[in-house]
């Protein structure tokens, strides 16, 4: 009861932040700090009822007392987080899923998407509440199930949604006070920011460590020269987080889209094509003293593998999408006078989507939880990539496979999920958990 009470007040009050009334009289940012004080406050009363409830069910003696707490990896969800999870499967399926088709036919995002999908407040929960945002706290794991649920509605759309988002997460996690300062207000305003991580080499072999993107000092600042590849938002972008070699290592480089020297040319992709991909040509950019990400702490390795998490993420997400597509599918689906999931070459071939999707989720929370801890997670991020780059290849193609002929059609949506799946071993930009 306590919780639909705290769904009812939720909703009604994150409904008026975005109604005309609220737009008309300045009371939109003061409605949305209500809607987070109830669901904050809500949690904490759904806590203290649960424990309560807990107490008394181990004062019955016929009851087995709880196991003790090791402190071993839970993949239970905090309320928060199912709270988190639950809604953003509810916009992804009530209005991403139904703008993928035409976007990706179309290779660009539909109209006021950016501006309309503000309405989930991923903007504020990237800034922490110090600068007015909404996080109290680091976590990649939370930031993975955003993800999943988003790419289950369309994985290129999730791409778009998320790349400025993953943009905040890196100035959070490595930028210095004054960049912190300077760019996440950015993400508290109206306006939806349009930014992207720009890794990606146009190379063959391309590794994100042996960068062909050089910077050089200057009596201003830096001097930036490079070409990236599979950037999204068809040259629109506000700010470019660049990948650049500077003084022998990889470093990361404020640059702003519309800066002197930086020029675009569309490329559009095999997959993620409602993101309007494309090339970002930097010839002789300048930037000033303060561009560079970071500090002398700064964890090149660290921001890669947080950016290949995220990628995972969103193909777990969209093989989770396949998965419910099938499953009525070849149940409904007759041949020979039987459903056709009735064949064990069927059966087994779902079941192992099944199988390979929850170890690509296990593999991807486990590293996500270590990074979220403070540990070293480079090895579970790699083995996590290397398995999700595999496995999502191979559940695109037999999603394909198991609609037969209707797998080829654009009729179905099994056609773009293995189109968007097979970018995740060719990408290393772009996000940041």
């Amino acid at each position: 009861m306590s919780k639909d009470i705290q769904g009812l007040g939720l909703g009604l009050a994150s409904r008026f932040a975005g109604s005309e009334l609220a737009k008309k009289y300045g009371l939109r940012k003061p409605a949305e700090r209500i809607a987070y004080l109830w669901t904050k406050k809500g949690f904490q009363f759904v806590g203290k009822l649960q424990a309560d409830k807990a107490k008394k069910k181990a004062a019955d003696p016929l009851l087995l007392a709880a196991p003790a707490a090791h402190g071993l990896f839970d993949l239970t969800l905090t309320d928060e987080q199912q709270m988190i999870k639950d809604t953003v499967r509810s916009y992804a399926e009530e209005v991403v899923r139904g703008l993928a088709h035409d976007a990706n036919e179309a290779m660009t995002l539909p109209e006021n998407y950016l501006e309309d999908i503000q309405a989930l407040g991923l903007n504020f929960f990237s800034v922490p509440e110090v600068l007015g945002g909404a996080a109290q706290s680091y976590s990649p794991t939370t930031s993975a199930i955003i993800a999943e649920e988003l790419a289950w509605g369309d994985m290129s759309l999730a791409f778009a949604t998320l790349a400025p988002v993953g943009v905040a997460n890196a100035i959070v996690r490595w930028g210095t006070p004054k960049q912190k300062d300077t760019y996440l207000p950015n993400y508290l305003g109206e306006k939806p920011v349009k930014a992207a991580i720009a890794v990606q080499e146009p190379n063959a072999l391309f590794a994100p460590k042996m960068l062909a993107t050089k910077a050089k000092k200057t009596k201003r600042g830096f001097e930036i020269s490079g070409v990236k590849t599979l950037l999204p938002f068809g040259g629109e972008a506000d700010l470019y987080l660049v990948a650049a070699r500077y003084k022998k290592q990889p470093r990361l480089f404020f640059v702003r889209g519309d800066s002197e020297g930086v020029s675009w040319k569309a490329a559009p992709a095999m997959g993620l094509r409602a993101t309007a991909t494309g090339t970002l040509k930097l010839d002789s950019v300048h930037v000033d003293s303060d561009a560079m990400l970071g500090d002398d702490t700064f964890n090149y390795q660290s921001f890669i593998d947080l950016g290949q998490l995220h990628w995972c993420a969103l193909a777990i997400g969209a093989c989770q999408a396949a998965l419910d597509y099938l499953i009525p599918y070849v149940n409904e689906r007759e041949a020979f006078g039987e459903p056709i999931s009735h064949r064990q070459s069927v059966a087994f071939m779902v079941a192992n989507i099944g199988i390979e999707m929850e170890s690509m989720r296990l593999m991807t929370w486990r590293a996500a939880a270590l990074a979220e801890m403070g540990k070293p997670f480079h090895r579970e991020a790699y083995l996590a990539h290397v398995l999700c780059a595999d496995k999502a290849m191979e559940i695109g193609t037999n999603a394909v496979q198991l609609l037969g002929g209707h797998g080829f059609t654009k009729e179905h949506p099994a056609e773009r999920w293995y189109r968007d799946l097979r970018v995740l071993a060719c990408v290393n930009s772009g996000l940041h958990l």
